[in-house]
């Protein structure tokens, strides 16, 4: 499995081909549009929200209601673009139109200056549409083509909050994905603690009122994947290295843990691995998951938890000292509309894009041409290691 995006913050549309998906598989298109429009929502959000209406168009790949197993196209219009059309249009600009429309002034904490240099580009307009973190919206929309395959196949993914800018959520152990998704869909800040909910939100206003941004750390929950998906015999097959690497791809994300992570090295060992246990109904088991699932780059049977670091958005209403590109003279950075605290966002992008690397190593490891069939290979193997 793989996809590609492309598309710009104010372009046309934003596009993904998905391919590997297995023949055969139920899809609807509704499928893809609860996953956008929870994209959309979370308190923090900017007006770009309240213009846009992300619902998907399903382009190919899918015929009656299942998948054909042939690349999926989805495409997501901008509404926005129609106020875009002069800046964003693919035909040539009269001179003078072009000067005057060039942005040279880049922004600190963007990829502005960057790509500038990467692409010899003097108009870093040509670098911060694509690099917006508006490419998320098909990212997600993608994740849910691989979210529906996985929930068919029994596992189940899900995002949240875990902290705003030092608002921690206290651990609530022995909730469910249905439990945790529920709690989180209904909260403004998709947090799993009310005891935060209205701290995190007042600050998030706080940030905005003083022009300021802020940022946070998202989880991701996983329950059902089977024990061995994955690998420990190469370092580019190991699973949780992918699952981390996934996770730096988001826009504004600044660091990735499994499991206990960092606090690890504050731990002794005989504190962090997971004692193993056995029954006959389940297999085997850990007594604990302080390692999230996963052991020598394996799944190991246990949820996956899955932590995202993402920085505030650098984007500021209080803006940084920067440098023109032409002039070199200092000035304070210019002004895109943006969000105070995308982090609550950023959950759910993160669930969808882990959803999809948890997919791609189902397909990878068992026959995938056709649903059905990678179904029942399945069924399988979590019998065959449940008797082993």
């Amino acid at each position: 499995m793989r996809y590609l995006t492309s598309g710009e913050s104010h372009g046309k549309q934003l596009t993904t081909i998905i391919e590997g998906i297995p023949a055969n598989m139920p899809l609807l298109k509704e499928d893809i549009d609860t996953s956008l429009l929870r994209r959309q929502k979370g308190h923090g959000r900017g007006r770009r929200m309240q213009i846009e209406k992300d619902l998907v168009e399903i382009m190919s790949g899918v015929r009656h209601g299942y998948t054909l197993g042939s690349p999926i196209a989805l495409v997501v219009t901008n509404d926005d673009f129609k106020s875009w059309v002069d800046v964003m249009g693919e035909e040539p600009l009269e001179e003078d139109d072009k000067v005057r429309r060039v942005v040279s002034r880049p922004r600190p904490g963007h990829a502005d200056l960057n790509g500038a240099l990467k692409y010899g580009h003097r108009d870093m307009r040509n670098v911060l549409e694509r690099s917006s973190a508006r490419e998320t919206t098909v990212r997600v929309a993608a994740g849910a083509l691989a979210k529906t395959m996985l929930k068919q196949l029994g596992i189940n993914v899900v995002g949240y909050v875990k902290e705003i800018n030092g608002i921690r959520a206290k651990e609530i152990d022995g909730l469910s994905v249905q439990e945790r998704f529920d709690i989180s869909d209904n909260s403004p800040v998709r947090v799993l603690d009310p005891e935060v909910e209205q701290e995190m939100m007042d600050r998030i206003d706080e940030a905005k009122q003083e022009g300021d941004s802020i940022g946070g750390v998202c989880e991701v929950y996983v329950e059902g994947m089977p024990a061995g998906i994955g690998s420990y015999v190469h370092y580019d097959r190991k699973l949780d290295a992918k699952l981390a690497g996934s996770v730096m791809s988001i826009n504004a994300f600044k660091g990735a843990e499994i499991g206990v992570g960092f606090e690890a090295a504050r731990m002794n060992g005989s504190d962090v691995h997971d004692e193993i246990i056995w029954d006959e109904a389940n297999g085997y088991a850990r007594r604990t998951n302080n390692l999230g699932g996963f052991e020598g780059g394996m799944t190991n049977g246990m949820p996956l938890v899955i932590k995202g670091v993402m920085k505030p958005i650098p984007t500021l209403y209080k803006p940084l000292q920067s440098v023109d590109i032409e002039t070199k003279e200092p000035f304070n950075a210019s002004i895109e509309r943006s969000d105070s605290c995308a982090v609550p966002a950023a959950a759910v992008v993160m669930e969808h894009v882990v959803a999809f690397e948890l997919a791609k190593a189902i397909t990878e490891q068992f026959a995938s041409d056709q649903f059905p069939q990678l179904k029942k290979a399945l069924e399988e193997y979590r019998e065959e290691i449940r008797c082993f």
